[in-house]
């Protein structure tokens, strides 16, 4: 049996995946917890062979700043991200964190048990691309990725200036950048767009 803890703060998700864990017949639950800062000290003291960790967890924390330290301390554990976010930059920093898997609650084809079984056989199961989003008139995937991180930034409600900072970019050049995403969307203005950016997924600052 493979010792599982799952790391999450959505109670349908998490009973679900609790259910399908003492169903399998080859996983058995340890944990369920719901807070990502909590994760290393379960490994520190307890037998984790997998952890099945979101990314917005609870009081705020991180799920892959959390599973980067795992990884790092015990790089023998095996993290699976599972987010309903699809959230540009996580597949990169996912990667970069050394996630072994990446699955999307609400898009991926694969069941979680599906990958659950093949990242413990040391296969990497991760989507070829985020979710394609609808934003306004626009598609996720016309943005460049410099108009995703001003659009990230746009969601703090900063002013131009304050963002350009952030970005090491000119006022002029955000100015720019908004301006293009507001043709390609067809909104009438940048809260608009940032409002349904953030409410859809496609941008989430602070994770």
């Amino acid at each position: 049996m493979i010792n599982v803890m799952i790391v999450e703060d959505q109670m349908m998700p998490k009973k679900l995946f609790e259910i399908l864990i003492q169903e399998s017949g080859r996983y058995q639950l340890l944990f369920s917890i719901e807070n990502a800062s909590m994760a290393e000290v379960y490994c520190m003291k307890h037998p984790v062979q997998l952890i099945l960790m979101d990314i917005c967890t609870a009081m705020g924390e991180s799920g892959l700043d959390a599973a980067a330290r795992i990884k790092k301390q015990w790089p023998g554990i095996r993290v699976i991200i599972v987010t309903s976010m699809p959230e540009c930059s996580f597949l990169e920093r996912a990667r970069a964190a050394g996630v072994d898997s990446f699955w999307y609650k609400d898009y991926s084809r694969e069941s979680i048990l599906e990958v659950m079984d093949r990242t413990m056989t040391g296969e990497s199961v991760y989507p070829d691309r985020t979710p394609e989003l609808k934003l306004g008139l626009a598609s996720s995937y016309e943005f460049t990725d410099r108009e995703l991180d001003v659009l990230r930034e746009l969601t703090s409600g900063d002013s131009d200036k304050m963002i350009a900072a952030r970005l090491n970019l000119s006022v002029h050049t955000v100015k720019h950048y908004v301006n293009t995403m507001l043709e390609k969307t067809g909104f009438k203005s940048r809260t608009e767009l940032a409002v349904t950016a953030r409410e859809l997924g496609l941008v989430i600052r602070n994770y």
